[in-house]
């Protein structure tokens, strides 16, 4: 089974130590990655301004 002598067994540099599926820390990294992403472009479109309307009234 996977265990801590497992993280030692790949020997990842750079952006893949952080970012992998093969060790548990890389793939929890991967997921909030992903729902920070997804939040800040929910928080993007609710915060924008909005001062011109979509339809102008005549």
């Amino acid at each position: 089974m996977a265990g801590p002598e497992a993280d030692e067994q790949f020997q990842f540099t750079g952006i893949k130590k952080y970012f992998n599926s093969y060790i548990l820390t890389g793939r929890k990294n991967c997921v909030l990655a992903t729902y920070g992403g997804i939040a800040l472009i929910i928080l993007y479109f609710k915060l924008r301004s909005k001062k011109t309307p979509a339809v102008k009234a005549t």
